[in-house]
């Protein structure tokens, strides 16, 4: 009977030269497809937090549009100036042009006795990885309405 020196009761194994580097092969292979998932879920949050911020510029604009005492241009000036302030806070701006920040009076829906201030934010957005352009809104705009007081 043999023995085995080293107490384990088992014969050494020979070691495999042919799957040598394999896992730094399948992890070269999986870094791309894993970086690309990481990247676009930081870009897309991202996106989602500009939103939102859109989402409140205008929300702020209508309410100061709406509770504003004097003429419409007084209301839509108000407007405006609560909508770059609440831009300025997440550093973004208007997108220039007729597409861009505007506020409006019109009859609310439902309510033909009653005025309403529309006002529309439309702002450039830009990718923080150059690349997601392809996936991700060029332009971001959301629309909000308060009736006047």
């Amino acid at each position: 009977m043999r023995r085995c020196v080293g107490g384990t009761g088992a014969l050494p194994r020979r070691r495999r030269t042919g799957d040598r580097g394999a896992a730094s092969v399948e992890f070269a292979l999986i870094l791309f497809p894993l970086m690309l998932i990481v990247f676009g879920i930081i870009n897309y949050g991202d996106m989602l937090s500009v939103r939102q911020s859109v989402s409140q510029a205008a929300s702020e604009g209508a309410r100061a549009a709406a509770v504003r005492i004097g003429s419409e241009d007084s209301k839509r000036d108000a407007g405006l100036a609560a909508v770059k302030d609440a831009l300025a806070a997440q550093r973004q701006k208007c997108k220039t042009g007729v597409d861009g920040c505007s506020v409006t009076f019109e009859n609310c829906p439902g309510e033909t006795s009653k005025r309403c201030a529309r006002v529309k934010v439309v702002i450039a957005y830009d990718t923080l990885i150059p690349g997601f352009g392809l996936v991700l809104p060029d332009t971001l705009h959301y629309t909000a309405v308060a009736r006047v007081s």
